[in-house]
């Protein structure tokens, strides 16, 4: 089977939600900013899946097809779709393997709704496999170890902001933003500026749930994290 294309043009809602991620991208390396910005492309792709998936088995077979197509990347060049183009190029040099991201895949497949409550494990799970498995593959290409976690809590407050249940939400943001906190403490390294600038957003989100992407003192946070690390 082959995936469905991509949408020419996201919602708006999306678009601000990507020019801040661009912004972030920014304070990474210069080496390693086409890496980072293919990676959140790979996030916003698998995203997309269950966004536009309404029977759960199709949303799986999709999935499928993803993370089947990321480990041949470690052997069979990459087919013709911009976003596995993209991690070929500027990705798999700098020591991240296919098979390393295809366990991105789990972490969504966690959230495909077959009917279960979405209980602490399966929230875990996504954030451990979606945000852990990225951040790391992004410190990799920094040179940066140990953003694992940084990328679990930036999940878990992302997923909150997604999640229609108010009590479920408000379970999700309360754990979320105890996280953050916890892994946001010490002045992040300039390096990692750009991974930790995503999760101060992500902390700005819970915070200030009014100030939607894109909103000034949003911009104006990420900036001040940038020359500060703080």
């Amino acid at each position: 089977m082959t995936d469905a294309p991509a949408a020419p043009t996201p919602p708006p809602a999306i678009e601000a939600v990507m020019r801040e991620q661009a912004l972030a991208v920014g304070y990474a390396p210069a080496s390693a900013r086409d890496g980072f910005a293919a990676l959140l492309d790979l996030d916003h792709q698998l995203a997309s899946i269950l966004q536009s998936t309404t029977e759960p088995m199709i949303g799986q077979m999709r999935l499928t097809w993803w993370f089947e197509a990321l480990e041949k990347l470690d052997r069979e060049p990459a087919p013709a779709h911009p976003v596995l183009q993209r991690l070929a190029s500027s990705v798999l040099p700098g020591g991240v393997r296919g098979a390393d991201l295809a366990p991105m895949i789990e972490g969504w497949e966690a959230l495909l709704d077959d009917g279960e409550p979405l209980d602490d494990e399966r929230v875990a799970r996504h954030a451990e496999a979606r945000g852990g498995v990225l951040f790391a593959s992004v410190g990799q290409l920094q040179g940066q170890a140990g953003m694992a976690p940084l990328g679990t809590a930036w999940a878990r407050a992302d997923l909150a902001q997604h999640v229609s249940d108010h009590a479920v939400r408000a379970r999700i943001a309360g754990a979320a933003l105890s996280e953050l906190d916890g892994v946001l403490t010490a002045k992040s390294p300039k390096p990692a500026r750009g991974l930790s600038g995503l999760a101060v957003l992500a902390r700005e989100s819970l915070r200030h749930p009014d100030r939607l992407p894109g909103h000034p003192l949003r911009a104006a946070r990420l900036a001040w994290h940038g020359l500060t690390g703080r």
